[in-house]
């Protein structure tokens, strides 16, 4: 394509944005569209502002509303719906995620404020994570608060929990889709005036995907249903807590995944592996609680154990009979076995002793256990680490309508064990890092917000960034530092009426000591290095319209450039333009009509090769009855994804699903 073209190609792109754009405030679902129990538990939401009745950022929450109302299914697919946040897929078909071009190591997952990343690497399998106990999702850019300890070098993801509102009340989902889907999630919960009690459980199987009719089969890809895609996740989340009065709260909560699945092998030529995990297990047990201390002080504490158990099955051909037994150490025999724990408590004291004043100080620890076992059952790799964090965050009202949030904190890395068979570590030395923030907030016009943040972050390097041999292709590094990001924002929000709501913000990221491989470091081999300097910069809208009451119109647009100034270096996975539309019609009271599209422009997946751009188109059809019946309010949903049957791709060698339809029936009690 000449330079004409591809300019004229651009301007058409963008002439499309703005005739297309409508863009979700977020508030796209509302009681009359989507009918749940949901509410949100208290304990588990990190406010950034002292004012917990006004919204943080833009695009900051996805709702379990909104999670019923575009039938998804995990929280990877939940976050799509935010500007700003992109997804990706990984040769270990893991679903990723990145905001504002941040990975899931630099913005980190947490449940409830409690981080529940993988400690080895730092990153989690979005697909694993199922929405059934789910009341919302925050997401954090840039600016998020120090509460959240360390590692947010782009922000946090907090998955907050469910917490029920009356004496009984429940909720039952049973679906089935296209490729042999089937799922079903219970949730049912108790009210009381002392104390109150939930559970939910969840089950999700899938036979694979369909692939486009369009996709061109390959040696390793037959085309129709997606080889080895299978995948089986199911859940079980309790809940159980103690409120002796109007102030104090004490809860303890269980949750237990157990998954398997299946990774598709590439469709190209180099790289090709038949894996299969047998089982990906989460287990987590945390207490969370909230004392008053004195008129002025309370007391926050959160108490955690995780248990992260799977295992790596590597096969030499597309059979799935025969372990491939060639390698070292564990991967000798085909089987890769992991098998870490984390244990972690953090205590948040704050005060509005002084006038004018809310203050926080936050104490954080936590260690990261990670162990690699071979088919016996013995160890033969076993990394330790401990992290501490002491944070301070003050925000001061400067006036009625002007609020100034102040931050600090200081994170310490402490190896404790260092041990791999054949390999003779020595324990490295702590390091530490240094997070400050300062955020001013103005609400002083009617129905709208500015605000501008600046937040100096950190990430701490994982255990696999300094030991990791990565099968004996690199040197480790065990003398990592951490990266380093300065993150600047303006923003925009206002609701013009009633029917209008319009959010807009711009920012920039600059990343230093940024952990990448480099090549070729002693002979052969690479090693991970600080040597990145990423600059990361774009703008976010969104708009909400609802010009009556049967239709309502919206959808986001993000534009994010990102460029490597220590090298010619590409920054991979992660698409310029993205756009996101939804058109919901209401022909009835109890009919919806919905239609949902994304866009996505070309994406870099290496230095010398993008991936072509894609549109997918999502419809459904929702009934639910005006009058409810003896058992509770029913919905059904019926609809097709990918309508198009667009085939395209979120990484090379793994296309994305084709045209697949549903179906969902809801009961709500």
């Amino acid at each position: 394509m000449n330079k004409k073209s591809s300019k004229c190609s651009h301007l058409v792109y963008c002439f499309y944005v703005v005739v297309t754009m409508g863009i979700p405030g977020l508030v796209m679902a509302t009681e009359s569209t989507v009918n749940t129990t949901e509410q949100p538990f208290q304990l588990g939401i990190i406010h950034i502002q002292a004012e917990q009745d006004k919204p943080d950022q833009i695009a900051s929450i996805v709702t379990n509303e909104q999670l019923h109302q575009f039938n998804f299914s995990n929280v990877g697919d939940g976050l799509n719906l935010l500007s700003g946040v992109s997804l990706s897929n990984n040769a270990r078909n893991e679903k990723m995620v990145y905001v504002r071009g941040f990975d899931a190591r630099q913005v980190p997952v947490f449940i409830d404020g409690i981080p529940v990343y993988v400690p080895y690497d730092g990153y989690i399998d979005f697909n694993r994570f199922t929405i059934g106990d789910v009341s919302a999702i925050q997401v954090a850019k840039g600016f998020s608060s120090v509460s959240y300890g360390a590692n947010t070098l782009g922000g946090a993801i907090n998955l907050v929990s469910r917490k029920p509102s009356r004496p009984l009340e429940g909720q039952i989902d049973i679906g089935i889709a296209d490729a042999g889907e089937r799922q079903g999630a219970l949730y049912i919960g108790s009210l009381n005036e002392y104390w109150y009690a939930q559970a939910t459980a969840s089950y999700l199987e899938r036979d694979g995907f369909k692939l486009s009719s369009d996709f061109v089969p390959t040696t390793t890809e037959d085309g129709g249903l997606r080889n080895n895609s299978y995948s089986k996740d199911t859940k079980l989340a309790l809940k159980f807590g103690l409120t002796p009065n109007q102030t104090d709260e004490y809860s303890l909560s269980y949750i237990k995944q157990d998954g398997e699945k299946g990774n598709p092998p590439t469709t190209g030529n180099r790289s090709i592996r038949y894996w299969q995990w047998p089982y990906w297990d989460k287990e987590s047990v945390y207490f969370i609680s909230n004392s008053t201390i004195t008129e002025h002080e309370t007391l926050k504490l959160r108490a955690y154990h995780d248990r992260y158990d799977n295992e790596l099955n590597s096969f030499t051909d597309g059979q799935y009979n025969v372990l491939k037994t060639s390698g070292q150490g564990s991967v000798s025999t085909g089987r890769s076995i992991y098998h870490d724990r984390v244990n972690g408590a953090s205590l948040t004291l704050e005060s509005n002793r002084l006038p004018n004043h809310s203050i926080s100080l936050v104490t954080h620890y936590k260690t990261d256990e990670h162990q690699e076992l071979d088919a016996t059952g013995e160890a033969n790799t076993r990394f330790k680490d401990q992290q501490w964090s002491f944070a301070v965050e003050d925000n001061i009202d400067l006036g009625k309508d002007l609020l100034l949030s102040l931050g600090f904190a200081r994170h310490s890395l402490e190896p404790d064990t260092v041990f791999s068979v054949g390999n003779p570590y020595s324990l490295p030395k702590s390091q530490h890092a240094k997070d400050a923030q300062i955020g001013l907030f103005y609400d002083g016009i009617a129905n709208t917000q500015l605000y501008v943040t600046i937040a100096r972050k950190s990430r701490l390097p994982t255990l696999k960034d300094r030991y990791s041999q990565r099968l004996g292709t690199y040197i480790e590094n065990p003398d990592l530092a951490a990266e380093k990001a300065i993150n600047y924002e303006m923003g925009y929000q206002t609701k013009f009426n009633e029917q209008l709501s319009l959010n807009t913000a711009i920012f920039l990221s600059d990343i230093k000591n940024k952990i990448q491989s480099v090549a070729y470091v002693q002979g052969d081999l690479s090693q991970m290095q600080n040597v990145g300097q990423v600059q990361m910069y774009g703008t976010e809208i969104e708009f909400n319209y609802q010009p009556w009451h049967w239709l309502s119109y919206g959808g986001n647009y993000t534009y994010l450039k990102l460029t490597d100034q220590h090298d010619a270096n590409k920054i991979t996975d992660i698409p310029q333009h993205k756009l996101i539309n939804y058109l919901l019609i209401k022909p009835t009271e109890t009919l919806d009509i919905q239609t949902f599209l994304e866009r996505n422009s070309r994406r870099w997946v290496s230095n010398d090769l993008q991936l072509n751009g894609y549109q997918i188109v999502n419809m459904q059809i929702a009934y639910q009855p005006k009058l409810k019946s003896q058992f509770g309010q029913w919905r059904f949903t019926t609809g097709v994804n990918n309508l198009t049957d667009k085939n395209y791709a979120l990484a090379d060698g793994f296309p994305s699903a084709g045209r697949m339809w549903f179906s969902k029936a809801t009961l709500t009690f």
